[in-house]
């Protein structure tokens, strides 16, 4: 049974993270991910002291400027309403889907950005022809089944795309991207350079046929762009 509160144990975790998800919803507009109230971002907020795991969204149809950390919202991984004054996300059964299921995963993202939707529109993935996809995603972005809004048919298809696949991002058919990450700072980054490749992509296939990179090259920038790369 959902949580009726925030336990008592958890209340500085929780916000905690309301104060990092308010802040990341400010890097959606700042890269031109999202138009008008489109998108969210989620963390997921580990349970302590014998509660189970809570996680924090945007509340549904909240405008960008609006979302101050009082407006995010705390939710249940059933995806139930423990704290708020608002109805959460649309898309907050599908964000709970994947935590309830990828429990390695902290955060989430859903934007309509401009490129990756459009892949998305032709259900084609993206090929790994930039060593940048190779760094982050470790090979092509897959597409993920169309699925309607509302109840977990986008999380299960999220989970069933991803699933043994490198890519911490996914292209659901016809309705856009969503990313995912160790939390909720990672999977924005993720939407960021998600957006940079796909417009890349596609621009590079209106000069000609792009050059795949060889899988064994794409292993060894993998490799050492998760492990080797910035500050440890």
């Amino acid at each position: 049974m959902a949580p009726a509160s925030v336990p008592p144990a958890m209340r500085a975790a929780v916000d905690a993270a309301k104060e990092r998800v308010a802040r990341l919803h400010g890097e959606l507009p700042r890269w031109d991910l999202v138009v008008w109230t489109a998108g969210n971002v989620s963390e997921r907020v580990p349970g302590e002291g014998g509660h189970p795991d809570l996680m924090v969204i945007k509340p549904s149809g909240v405008g960008y400027d609006e979302l101050t950390p009082d407006a995010i919202v705390v939710c249940a991984l059933d995806g139930s309403l423990v704290e708020g004054e608002r109805s959460p996300s649309s898309d907050t059964a599908a964000h709970a889907y994947v935590y309830r299921h990828m429990p390695e995963v902290g955060g989430v993202v859903h934007t309509h950005s401009t490129y990756a939707t459009a892949w998305a529109a032709r259900g084609e993935e993206i090929p790994c022809v930039l060593t940048m996809m190779g760094d982050e995603f470790g090979g092509p972005i897959p597409v993920g089944p169309l699925a309607i809004i509302g109840d977990d048919s986008i999380g299960r298809g999220i989970v069933e795309t991803l699933a043994g696949h490198r890519s911490t991002a996914v292209l659901m058919r016809n309705h856009g991207p969503f990313t995912i990450g160790r939390d909720g700072r990672s999977a924005v980054k993720s939407a960021v350079l998600l957006e940079e490749v796909a417009r890349t992509v596609h621009i590079s296939r209106q000069l000609g046929e792009a050059i795949p990179i060889p899988q064994d090259t794409i292993d060894a920038l993998y490799e050492r762009y998760q492990n080797v790369y910035g500050q440890r």
